[in-house]
């Protein structure tokens, strides 16, 4: 076991070790302040993305579950490159039976949800569609086509780079029961779960058009600013992104220096801005109360959920956790960009989008506050550092994850020898059932439910412990904030982070990168032969799978005392900072990537050794960790 000698150990290295606790305290003591001189802004690399203004106006119709849209939108190109197509995301269109959503929940070993069934048995009046009735640019129809969640728009004129072009579309929208995340009507009662509502204009970045249809996975939008208007019958509270404009005119408990002038109509206005962002989200329903929980001077959470006592008290309990939670965040990462952020009972299980998230609120207090920590951890990992989460979900699910974990520990107060032991746990598990696909895989494309999620959310997770165990966790902090600080609203590449813990660290990590990101290579080091040699002893080590890695090594002698030993790897080009501080550390000849033993001489007699262990600490992801150590009777 991992932990078999923490006993032994104990007295000696665990109050200087990286344990959980001093991990965090660490990271923490390198200061928010501190970043690597001389790193270059992504701008500075010639960085460009896309601008789209939204000004949409609705008109719900809440008994036919159906709503009207408007939508006019300003895109500019600031690409080097002249598009003659734009693309726009008709979500909703895949809540129907025959969409691509539907075969893939058909045809796919291991189905999520009985989405399987669901779909196929979704009557007319339950599906979702958008329906476009006019399209025009500058002025003029265009041609169009639809093609499943996709809408394919051949432009009248080219859009040159650096100029903006309008687009005004009208369409009719119906809304379908909750399948997946979005629709009306989920399990909990809350009536519309508004996300992935409107025709979305899919992102062109550096790597061209991303045109995916909508398999109930992941998202990726343009950066813009949204103005929305959300005619809907006066009993709704409306809840979502953006900052509201006119709360004098709807009351529900929106904060006003005005005095209350709601019109006497069947209908209130709901106006919305939202900037910067890549996504607007909204909920509705007619029994939402409204809390408001101020977290700072710069920063208020907005709390919507049912008026049901059951439900009343652990989200009165949650509010607190939560503002410690965002502190936490905006110290650990960097800070929050917007001043609100609103946590709202819909949807389907869990989901983050612009500004808030939705949670199923009727559930037990642990589970609320864990599913709510992960989805704010969101409001960092994909929607201020908005990767491209269909084709990188590690980046978006993973991070989140990991610090989730840390909030765990500083915020919960759960303290854990390993805190990511369960990701490591489900990475083992998918690697000796045989599914792993390499983490590179797109969100859409995984052969099996278990693989994705699996890797999506735990292997990601290791990404960041990998690094944490090969550069240090000192530096991995830094590296989050250097991360965040250079790439913060906008659209990072896997590259671009790893070229930022590179600079952070001073360690060539791109075999790193390739081998955990782009293979199903495995780690397994094991303890070989230890030979007496008169008054030494020579200890010869095994890389038993394909994927290197620098280790950790500590002889733990009769006597309780204990020596520590590193060694590099060669294709990491340095050595990370000493993980046992009360221990001096004897840095051994670097480990050559191609060569599958190693041995090294220690000047104590074989008789002395009690134990030789590998990775003591447990943070490398050893696929078999029974053969890291060596006993020897006493």
């Amino acid at each position: 076991m991992k932990y078999l000698f923490s006993f032994i150990i104990a007295g000696i290295i665990l109050t200087g070790c990286q344990s959980s606790k001093n991990i965090i305290n660490e990271e923490k003591d390198v200061g928010i302040q501190q970043v690597v001189k001389g790193m270059s802004e992504p701008e500075k690399r010639g960085y460009w993305q896309q601008y789209v203004h939204y000004t949409m106006d609705i008109d719900m119709d809440v008994k036919k579950h159906q709503y009207t849209g408007k939508q006019k939108l300003v895109y500019k190109n600031n690409s080097h490159d002249t598009l003659t197509k734009v693309y726009y995301h008709l979500y909703w269109n895949a809540f129907q039976p025959g969409s691509a959503m539907d075969w893939k929940a058909r045809t796919v070993p291991d189905p999520d949800r009985n989405l399987d069934k669901i779909i196929q048995a979704l009557k007319p009046e339950e599906r979702g569609f958008i329906k476009i009735d006019t399209l025009i640019q500058d002025g003029q129809a265009v041609t169009y086509q639809v093609e499943g969640t996709i809408l394919e728009v051949d432009l009248n004129q080219p859009l040159l780079p650096g100029e903006s072009t309008v687009l005004e579309m009208n369409y009719l929208t119906q809304i379908p029961i909750v399948v997946r995340r979005s629709g009306r009507d989920n399990e909990e009662g809350i009536d519309f779960s508004m996300t992935q509502w409107y025709p979305k204009l899919c992102e062109y970045d550096q790597r061209g058009w991303h045109t995916d249809p909508y398999l109930g996975r992941e998202f990726y939008g343009v950066w813009g600013d949204f103005d929305v208007t959300i005619h809907i019958d006066k009993e709704y509270m409306v809840a979502g992104t953006g900052y509201l404009q006119n709360p004098e005119q709807v009351g529900k408990n929106y904060p006003t220096d005005k005095p209350l002038n709601i019109p006497d109509t069947d209908k209130l206005t709901w106006h919305f801005v939202a900037p910067n962002v890549h996504d607007f989200s909204w909920a509705a329903d007619p029994g939402y109360v409204h809390d408001i929980y101020q977290v700072n001077d710069s920063l208020t959470l907005h709390f919507f959920y049912l008026n049901d006592d059951k439900i009343k008290e652990n989200w009165k309990k949650l509010e607190p956790v939560a503002a410690k939670t965002m502190s936490f965040y905006n110290e650990y990462i960097g800070p929050y960009p917007y001043k609100k952020y609103s946590v709202i009972q819909a949807g389907d299980g869990g989901m983050e989008y612009g500004m808030c998230t939705f949670v199923m609120g009727n559930r037990p207090f642990n589970s609320l506050r864990g599913t709510v920590q992960h989805e704010m951890g969101h409001a960092w990992f994909q929607f201020s550092l908005a990767s491209n989460e269909s084709e990188y979900p590690w980046m978006d699910e993973g991070f989140t994850s990991f610090v989730q974990d840390m909030a765990d520990i500083v915020v919960n107060g759960n303290k854990a020898e390993n805190p990511f032991a369960s990701s490591y746990s489900s990475y083992n598990y998918l690697v000796h059932k045989e599914l792993e696909e390499p983490l590179a895989t797109h969100s859409d494309h995984y052969q099996t439910n278990l693989a994705y999620w699996t890797e999506a959310y735990d292997k990601g997770k290791l990404v960041l412990s990998q690094l944490g165990y090969i550069m240090g966790f000192d530096k991995l902090s830094l590296t989050l904030k250097n991360y965040y600080k250079n790439w913060a609203m906008k659209h990072p590449q896997p590259d671009d982070f790893f070229r930022i813990a590179e600079k952070t660290s001073g360690l060539n990590l791109k075999w790193f990168q390739n081998e955990w990101i782009h293979t199903v290579h495995h780690i397994d080091y094991s303890v070989g032969d230890i030979i007496a040699k008169g008054d030494k002893t020579e200890i010869h080590l095994k890389k038993e799978e394909a994927m290197p890695m620098p280790l950790d090594v500590l002889v733990v002698y009769k006597d309780e005392s204990v020596e520590s030993y590193y060694i590099p790897l060669d294709l990491m080009r340095g050595i990370k900072n000493n993980p046992f501080p009360s221990l001096s550390r004897k840095i051994l000849k670097d480990w050559r990537y191609p060569v599958p033993e190693y041995s090294f001489t220690i000047d104590r007699k074989k008789d002395d050794i009690k134990a030789v262990i590998i990775d003591p600490l447990g943070f490398m992801a050893d696929i078999n960790i029974e053969n890291n150590t060596a006993l020897f009777e006493k």
